[in-house]
Order: C-alpha cells, then sequence, then structure tokens
C-alpha cells in the first residue's frame, strides 16, 4: 500500500507561494504545491473572497492545506502589504486578464524591483499578448479555439460537452511545470522570472498529435474509428474496451466474444468494417452484467475497465490501495474531511493534506505579522519594516 506523509514535509516545504488566482486553474495549481509541502498564502478580495467560495464543496476540494489573508488591492494599504509579502515569497501565481496587475501598480517590474528572486506566474484565456488577449471566455471556448471540438463541426458529434474543464486543468498543469522549472532556474541563476500560461497554448500543445499531421498534410491515426475502442453497454452498466490498434488485443477479445471469425482482422480492416464489427461488439457485450465482463475481459488481458459512478470512484480497491483518498481530522471546529491527494509519489511515499480549507481572512493578522517580524529582522533594529516606496494606484 502507498504510504502517506500528513506530517506537512514534502519536496516544496519551505517554498512560499501567494495566490491571487481564483475560480480553478490558480487553486488547483496550488493544490498540487500545497500538497507537497509550499506555504500557499491565498489573497482574496475582503468582501467575499474568491467567488468559487459560493459553492463551498467545489471550493474546499480546491483550497484545503492553504491558508487564507484579506488584502483590498483597490486601497494603497492593501497593494503595500501585498508588496511586503512578496518581499519574502517565492511564488507569486495571478489569474487576472491581462494588464490588471500592472494597472494596481503591480505588475512584474513593481514586484520584482521588491523581490528579484520571485517567480511570477500569470495564467489567462488566451495569454498575455495577441490578438485575443482582452477577449472573456470560459473552458469551453478555449476548447473550441483550440480545435478540440472539431468533430462537432463535420457532424461526427452532437449534444453536450462534458463537465470537466480540461482548459483549467491544462493551465493548471503548465503552470506548475512554469513554476518549478522557474524555480530551478532561479537555482543557477538568482533571479525569479514571469511565466505566461495561457489556457488556450495549453490545449493546442495538447493537440499536437492530431495538428501536426494536419498542418503537415498527411491524415490523422484514426484510433478513434477502431471498433475495439469505446464505451459498451452491458445489461447493467457500461465498460470501456481500450483497443487502440493492436492486434495482439484484438484477438483474445474476439475469442472472449465469439468473433473468432475477424479475429485475424488487422487495425486497417477493422476500420474499414467499423459499424459491422461495432455491432457484433455491442450485442454480445449487451449479454452479461458489468462486472462479469470486466472479470472475463481482464482474465483474458484485455484492455477494459468499468465505467463508474463517482460513489464507485470512492470504493475502487485500486484507488484505495493507491492512497488517493486521505482524511483530515477534525480540528475542534471542523469536522473529518475526505480529500484527494495530489496524485505524486516521493520514494514510494505520497504527501498529502494536513489542513482543512481556510475560513476566509482567517489567517490574515498571522502572515502578516510574520512577514513584519521577518522583514524588521532583516533591516535591523530601529528600521521601520513599512519603509516601502509607494505603490501606484490603477
Amino acid at each position: 500500500m502507498t504510504g502517506t506523509d500528513t506530517g506537512g514535509r514534502g519536496p516544496l516545504s519551505g517554498i512560499v507561494v501567494l495566490s491571487l488566482a481564483e475560480q480553478y486553474p490558480g487553486p488547483y495549481a496550488t493544490l498540487l504545491m500545497a500538497d507537497m509541502g509550499a506555504d500557499v498564502i491565498l489573497v482574496e478580495r475582503p468582501a467575499g473572497g474568491d467567488p468559487a467560495r459560493q459553492f463551498p464543496a467545489f471550493h474546499e476540494a480546491l483550497n484545503r492545506n492553504k491558508r487564507s489573508v484579506t488584502l483590498d488591492l483597490k486601497s494603497s494599504e492593501g497593494r503595500e502589504a501585498l508588496v511586503r509579502l512578496a518581499r519574502t515569497a517565492d511564488v507569486l501565481l495571478e489569474g487576472y486578464r491581462p494588464g490588471t496587475m500592472g494597472r494596481l501598480g503591480l505588475g512584474p517590474d513593481v514586484l520584482h524591483e521588491a523581490n528579484p528572486r520571485l517567480v511570477i506566474a500569470s495564467i489567462s484565456g488566451f495569454g498575455q499578448d495577441g490578438p485575443y488577449r482582452d477577449r472573456p471566455a470560459h473552458d469551453l471556448s478555449y476548447l473550441a479555439t483550440a480545435g478540440m471540438l472539431h468533430e462537432y463541426v463535420s457532424g461526427d458529434r452532437t449534444g453536450p460537452v462534458g463537465q470537466l474543464a480540461i482548459g483549467d486543468l491544462a493551465s493548471a498543469m503548465f503552470a506548475t511545470v512554469g513554476v518549478l522549472a522557474a524555480l530551478l532556474q532561479r537555482a543557477t541563476t538568482g533571479s525569479g522570472a514571469h511565466v505566461d500560461v495561457s489556457m488556450t497554448d495549453g490545449l493546442v500543445s495538447w493537440m499536437s498529435t492530431q495538428l501536426v499531421p494536419v498542418l503537415n498534410g498527411e491524415p490523422l491515426a484514426g484510433i478513434e474509428h477502431e471498433p475495439g475502442y469505446g464505451l459498451y453497454r452491458t445489461s447493467d452498466g457500461l465498460i470501456t474496451l481500450s483497443v487502440a490498434h493492436e492486434d495482439w488485443f484484438w484477438r483474445p477479445l474476439c475469442d472472449v466474444l465469439g468473433m473468432q471469425d475477424v479475429a485475424a482482422l488487422t487495425g486497417p480492416e477493422r476500420i474499414a468494417r467499423e459499424d459491422e464489427l461495432r455491432e457484433r461488439i455491442g450485442t454480445e457485450l449487451a449479454t452479461r452484467t458489468r462486472d462479469e465482463w470486466v472479470a472475463v475481459l481482464d482474465a483474458a488481458g484485455v484492455p477494459v475497465g468499468p465505467v463508474h459512478t463517482l460513489e464507485e470512484v470512492g470504493d475502487d480497491p485500486h484507488v484505495r490501495a493507491r492512497g488517493l483518498l486521505v482524511d483530515i481530522p477534525a480540528d475542534g471546529v471542523r469536522p473529518r474531511r475526505q480529500h484527494v491527494r495530489q496524485p505524486l509519489l516521493f520514494d514510494g511515499v505520497a504527501p498529502a493534506p494536513t489542513r482543512h480549507v481556510p475560513a476566509l481572512g482567517e489567517h490574515t493578522e498571522e502572515v502578516l505579522a510574520a512577514v513584519a517580524e521577518e522583514v524588521a529582522g532583516a533591516h535591523g533594529p530601529g528600521t521601520p519594516d513599512g519603509a516601502l516606496r509607494p505603490v501606484a494606484g490603477s
């Protein structure tokens, strides 16, 4: 069984991250960092905080293991407090529209003047420049721009798009990669960096295996037309088959389903007979239950998976054995809560969350007092920690 470290240690222990990013992408990126040991401080607006707080369970899933500070960045006091925080931080992640931080007088130039070692990551829909820079959008529009919905154009697909915000999550992953790379670079150069993270750019990158063939006038791989690859209905649920192009998986599938007459077909031959073969597979799979087929196909070495409900994911023996679900104990104010840890193992040990989602502004006094002490200590006795140059307004 996977070991779980709930002692607050991890590969990012000692790294301080200021997060001004709200909603989904930034919070997921800093969730990963917090689980890996970073001290993540949410910098939230005093009136309501992160808008995602109106969906408490959603917000909790992304923001446990962090601290919360409230600052009014439209006031000079709030901006100066943020600069003080930035002086002692390693990373500042923000998710405002491009240009907003500059208009507040908190652009990279100001922050790097305060702390040349600071790594700044800016997450936005289309990046810090380009013709779409100021276009408002959400995940679905980024998917469309990146070509991820191209099958809807040809008419091959209709209906609603999935609920998972792929663009948000992709940008969170790229932001995490960018921050870690910039921290590694800082260890060599001594200087921070400004990482520009575009949700759309990340999705275009993820589309490489489809875009590169098209850009060079070559056909797509067409794996989606492989009849052994897809979602099929059983007598009581759904399963997935994931025979991509491998004849060595197709043959045992045919043996199990009584389709030996087509077991010798190659990938291209199967694709040419897609409709016929899908119908035959579907007819046979509908005769038994989901769990029966998973057991039979698994034993035959055929790539298969049950389509789980969300409740079933929590009970899955593999998910449990890997230690993906962890408890944060009751703390006298909040009850025990179950969470999903970040997925990486380090020498067989999984860093995991240790604290509940913070109340809005719960740690404001604690964090600002600690920063004042640190700055005062750095300046020496008698030097006022508030001796900062004025920060411009918007």
